[in-house]
């Protein structure tokens, strides 16, 4: 008997398939200031997210809240437009449940991206920074509570929680396109609130390069669901505490508008070349 978590993810994804014949391969999730990637697509159909049975809302005002499923550089792929935050008072499996109904539509690959702080020096606004391992300070985490076998195993490895052939992928397009990327850390913290001068030199010393509040719960699930997980993230303010300044979320917006255009071709690049992203020993 099907668990009560995978019914309601079957029943999103039946009204998903209900509304597209295209059965996306990839999985694609548009962070803060990010959501302009979805104009690329051949659109087959556009689904707000209201309409799902079960799917969360977005609510905050830079996070459309519309699943886009079409073409893109050859590929079959299911973009989520926005997403929805911990802090935003959902639980962690409400969070990550469209990750779950990703994988149900057939998504193999799931490529995030994320607006995040920069702590790292060298990695000042604007900078394209691609995840190679991540820190959970999140205090929760979306795979507690009964595990249901159909959905992952109970206790998943997480040696490789992001793909090693996908970002050696990702820096082959990048220097293919002349777009500069690096590799960094990332930790995940609870939000709202940004952190304080001694919690960015605490999340710095810990060993992370930027910080934000998403990414982590959508990157445990899709492991959890066998997923191979890209994500990129793009740095949008300097987070160095000891030249630390008040965020202006419209400044925020803005340095993500400005890095939208390369962070697009890249990510095409990436799906064009998909099948070059072999496992790595």
């Amino acid at each position: 008997m099907a668990s009560e978590q995978l019914e309601l993810i079957r029943e999103a994804a039946v009204y998903v398939k209900s509304r597209t014949k295209l059965v996306p391969e990839v999985g694609v999730i548009l962070g803060t200031g990010l959501g302009d990637f979805a104009n690329a697509l051949q659109v087959d159909t556009v689904i707000p997210y209201a309409d799902i049975p079960h799917w969360p809302s977005s609510t905050v005002e830079s996070h459309a809240g519309e699943l886009h499923v079409g073409m893109l550089a050859g590929r079959r792929v299911a973009v989520m437009k926005g997403r929805v935050h911990y802090y935003e008072g959902y639980s962690m499996r409400q969070v990550s449940f469209p990750v779950r109904v990703l994988k149900a539509l057939g998504c193999g690959t799931l490529i995030v991206t994320n607006a995040c702080g920069g702590m790292n020096p060298n990695m000042p606004a604007g900078t394209i920074v691609v995840t190679q391992d991540h820190i959970n300070l999140m205090g929760d985490n979306p795979l507690r509570g009964d595990n249901d076998e159909e959905l992952g195993v109970r206790f998943p490895d997480m040696s490789e929680p992001y793909s090693r052939a996908l970002i050696a992928l990702a820096e082959q397009v990048a220097r293919d396109e002349k777009i500069p990327l690096q590799r960094g850390v990332f930790v995940a913290v609870a939000g709202p609130n940004l952190e304080t001068p001694a919690e960015y030199r605490f999340l710095r010393g810990i060993g992370a390069d930027v910080v934000g509040m998403s990414l982590v719960p959508e990157n445990l699930v899709a492991v959890h669901g066998g997923m191979r997980v890209l994500a990129f993230n793009v740095v949008t303010d300097a987070c160095l505490p000891d030249a630390l300044h008040p965020v202006d979320i419209a400044a925020v917006l803005a340095v993500a508008a400005r890095t939208a255009p390369s962070l697009q071709r890249l990510l095409a690049g990436v799906l064009a070349r998909l099948d070059e992203a072999k496992p790595q020993d």
